[in-house]
């Protein structure tokens, strides 16, 4: 369950982040510093979360 639930993580965090991203389009159309902002902080979640389900993905598959 570990597994799955890492990568269901990924696929929650990407859709917030899509979401961020549609939202910020709409509200700035044109090329603002907080609209990068927000941006990049939806796109480093996405990182974060794809680093997580790395690590628990190496911990219970790695023969120890």
């Amino acid at each position: 369950s570990l597994l799955i639930g890492s990568i269901i993580l990924i696929l929650i965090v990407e859709i917030l982040n899509s979401a961020i991203e549609a939202v910020v389009d709409k509200a700035s159309p044109e090329m603002h510093e907080l609209a990068k902002r927000a941006k990049d902080m939806g796109s480093a979640a996405v990182l974060f979360s794809l680093i997580n389900a790395a690590v628990v993905w190496a911990c219970v598959l790695w023969p120890f």
